[in-house]
């Protein structure tokens, strides 16, 4: 089973530079749209797939410039014996050091034996498929291989038509599932024969005078057509070939009217039968047409849970189904630094994991706001909500996603946001500041960086709410409090937080008939989140509370806390 070791691609469309060692089973591509995911599996397809010619244009050169040349280099291992044949391809035979991802001429003890299959494009769109090694680099004409050995390298691709893998054509799954083969040459003939004799016998009757018209003509220009022109079918519109054989169900129907999820999952199944001689599947957006839980189908026939795996898939996705079903060994996301593109591993590291299960859509995002709880994940999407219906443009266009670490230890937040740094997310970490972080972990983010907020004072972010809107609003938090928390509960932590010196009902009227005095508004604070019991503590709740109340109140709330959220959106945004 022929495995991919190592993809460089130069100059093709989006990407001006890429060196990858993929892994063995599956490779699932996630980024932001148009940063190259599609891109990199048409170039395995184009250096690999069994063809004699390709269609380029001036816009397959990476930004248009056709002085630099299209080089598309895909290094395969796990090679048959065939193909290690010293006496054929000696000079090409390379190998490949899995540690280090190298791949060099020379053979070393613990490597494996390689080969190179090259792609490339000059300014005349002529394509030149060769293999390389270093040693024959200069080799006119460059050598390559069999046309049957290309068709056994031949990745299987399954795209959003999938019809041409139902019929016997050249290169589907079908040919490849065994080596028996339909007798098509004298049944096929004799069918087109008769074809062509029974719909003569049905058309003359009803065109004798256009067919009397044709004979008189002919015959007094002397054109040969016997005693009578006659309809039949053309001999090259109902010739067959392999193509004309077909899958049909039972009832007769063609199996290439299944819809698209169908016919895609069905495929899938059968490369998973024909695993031994087609063991690289590509497939561009993998989720299309697919309901979630056919969609975990299709990524268990791929082979996604087995180890080791089946097949070597290559697909790319926008859906946090797929993410949530894959492990981080079997992401990479695609980045773009300085025109070098690199597919960083998203990896197994628990904070990593952990945010994969829970919050998959922060992987297809953009910009990361890592949260220390619910409360902050709400207040945000609830300014956002605010700010929306007054005209601004939403996080969410601009790519924002959302990750909650829970609460608890206050350096949790870091290490989440640190693991999204590293795969080249944008990232901010907001936190309360009733927990002081190790000083060194925020310093270590900041300079990698992250974006830190924090609220003021030793607060949470319930203390800065109680403490920074005017008297009006805090009333509408206590009613809000009211609503969404069971009798008496309210009361209950005001008198626990007050150690019993004041009571719901005085904070009323203390409300109604003058301000909320500072310790009024500290002892709110303090009510409203107690552990287990706090009023706003979900991501909904807060939201409510953020759209409904902080956000008509918010010029008249004090700066330093409102400054802390404008620059947040300001940072999200830019």
């Amino acid at each position: 089973m022929v495995r991919i070791r190592k993809i460089e691609i130069k100059h093709f469309r989006s990407i001006c530079s890429l060196d990858w060692t993929p892994v063995d089973g599956i490779n699932c591509l996630i980024g932001p749209g148009d940063s190259g995911k599609s891109t990199i599996l048409d170039a395995i397809d184009l250096c690999l797939g069994a063809r004699r010619n390709l269609s380029l244009a001036d816009t397959d050169f990476f930004q248009l410039d056709v002085t630099q040349d299209i080089i598309i280099q895909v290094t395969v291992g796990a090679l048959p014996d065939f193909l290690k044949n010293i006496e054929v391809y000696g000079e090409y035979l390379r190998c490949f050091d899995a540690n280090t991802g190298a791949v060099e001429d020379e053979p070393r003890k613990n490597t494996e034996i390689v080969l190179t299959v090259r792609l490339t494009v000059k300014a005349d769109l002529e394509p030149v498929w060769s293999l390389y090694s270093e040693r024959t680099a200069s080799d006119d004409p460059p050598r390559m291989l069999t046309w049957r050995e290309r068709t056994n390298l031949a990745p299987s691709r399954l795209g959003q038509h999938p019809n041409s893998n139902l019929s016997w054509t050249r290169g589907s799954v079908l040919n490849r599932l065994s080596d028996e083969r339909a007798s098509i040459g004298s049944e096929l003939v004799r069918a087109a024969r008769e074809a062509r004799t029974g719909f003569g016998a049905k058309a003359a009757p009803q065109l004798e005078n256009t067919l009397k018209a044709v004979t008189d003509t002919a015959t007094a220009l002397g054109v040969p057509v016997g005693k009578s022109a006659t309809a039949l079918l053309d001999a090259h519109s109902v010739s067959f070939g392999d193509g004309a054989i077909s899958l049909h169900s039972e009832a007769g129907i063609p199996l290439r009217n299944l819809g698209t999820g169908s016919s895609r999952l069905l495929i899938a199944g059968l490369n998973r039968r024909a695993a031994e001689s087609a063991s690289i599947v590509l497939v561009d957006e993998i989720e299309y047409g697919l309901e979630p839980h056919r969609l975990t189908r299709l990524l268990n026939s791929l082979g996604s849970k087995e180890q080791p795996s089946p097949l070597q898939a290559f697909i790319t996705t926008h859906s946090p189904v797929v993410l949530r079903e894959l492990a981080g060994t079997q992401l990479f996301v695609l980045r773009e630094t300085a025109g070098v593109h690199r597919a960083l591993p998203v990896g197994n590291d628990d904070d990593v994991q952990g945010a994969i299960r829970l919050y998959p859509e922060a992987f297809l995002a953009r910009t990361v706001i890592v949260c220390e709880g619910a409360s902050e994940i709400g207040l945000i999407r609830g300014m956002d909500e605010f700010w929306v219906k007054s005209g601004f443009p939403s996080l969410q266009a601009d790519g924002v996603s959302y990750v909650d670490t829970g609460g608890g230890d206050a350096d949790r937040c870091f290490h989440k946001a640190k693991a999204f740094l590293k795969l080249g997310y944008r990232v901010a970490a907001v936190q309360d500041n009733d927990k002081t972080p190790t000083a060194a972990l925020v310093n270590e983010f900041k300079a990698s960086g992250g974006y830190h907020v924090a609220w003021r004072d030793g607060r949470a972010l319930e203390d800065e709410l109680f403490v920074s809107l005017p008297d009006s609003a805090v009333t509408q938090l206590i009613e809000r409090a009211l609503e969404l928390t069971e009798d008496g509960k309210v009361d209950e932590n005001i008198k626990t937080k007050s150690d019993g010196k004041v009571n719901l009902g005085q904070i009323q009227f203390e409300g109604l008939v003058s301000s909320y005095s500072p310790a009024t508004r500290v002892v709110l604070g303090a009510a409203s989140r107690s552990r287990k019991a706090g009023w706003f503590k979900s991501i909904s709740k807060m939201e409510g509370v953020a759209r409904d109340i902080l956000g008509p109140h918010f010029d008249a709330t004090d700066s330093g806390f409102t400054g802390l959220i404008v620059d947040l959106f300001d940072w999200a945004a830019s």
